[in-house]
């Protein structure tokens, strides 16, 4: 039996579970994932019995229970120092603890302009110009970061801060966005989105969304 239990909704919606997910591979913990589908009669019912908030994520770790991606990413760290999930440099952990707060915190014109959808393809999606405000922000942050890493990393495998971690995570579905709606972007940006996209754990996650059988309307254009 494993020692962690993650509980998610639907993989191709579900931006926050997303970020749990790649935290919780990174950090190498042994852990069981439990996928709740998200808007069905019983969703907010059975949520509620596992996640306090009665959102997922939710991680569950003995008596534990962490309901929120970034505060997993914290726990998370704390128990395996080991995977890095922070730079071991202190101003690129300084900088990508704000980064990640910044993701927690904002962007909601890209959010709702943009809807996470995995699978889909909408290239030419009108995009607003407060959404697009958010896309220049995003940009310059991954800029900013690998600039750090390319001077600072000690091991520089193309993420933001060299190794993947937490910062990595909580970009990663504005990645997947990116990609469903064809955002144009410089070749450096487009390097180190490809970097995530092919990071291992994203890729299980992007194949189990595209054969899940949940189709939310809303997210669909």
């Amino acid at each position: 039996m494993a020692e962690f239990t993650l509980y998610i909704g639907n993989k191709n919606y579900s931006s926050w579970s997303l970020r749990g997910g790649l935290i919780t591979r990174a950090s190498g913990a042994d852990f069981e994932e439990v996928v709740i589908p998200l808007r069905e009669r019983n969703s907010e019912q059975e949520i509620l019995k596992i996640s306090p908030s009665g959102l997922v994520p939710c991680l569950h770790h003995g008596d534990s229970r962490i309901w929120d991606s970034l505060a997993i990413g914290m726990y998370l760290n704390e128990l395996f120092p080991d995977a890095h999930l922070w730079p071991a440099d202190k101003h690129a952990r300084r900088m990508a603890r704000a980064i990640s707060c910044e993701m927690h915190s904002g962007f909601a014109a890209l959010r709702k302009n943009l809807p996470m959808n995995i699978r889909a393809s909408y290239p030419g999606h009108e995009i607003t110009p407060e959404a697009q405000k958010d896309i220049n922000r995003v940009t310059a942050i991954w800029r900013d970061a690998r600039d750090r890493a390319r001077i600072k990393a000690e091991k520089d495998d193309g993420f933001l801060f060299g190794e993947f971690g937490i910062a990595d995570a909580m970009y990663a579905p504005i990645i997947a966005r990116f990609r469903t709606y064809g955002v144009d972007v410089e070749d450096s940006i487009a390097e180190y989105m490809d970097a995530v996209w092919n990071y291992p754990a994203m890729k299980e996650w992007v194949k189990a969304a595209k054969d899940e059988p949940w189709i939310l309307e809303e997210f669909e254009l």
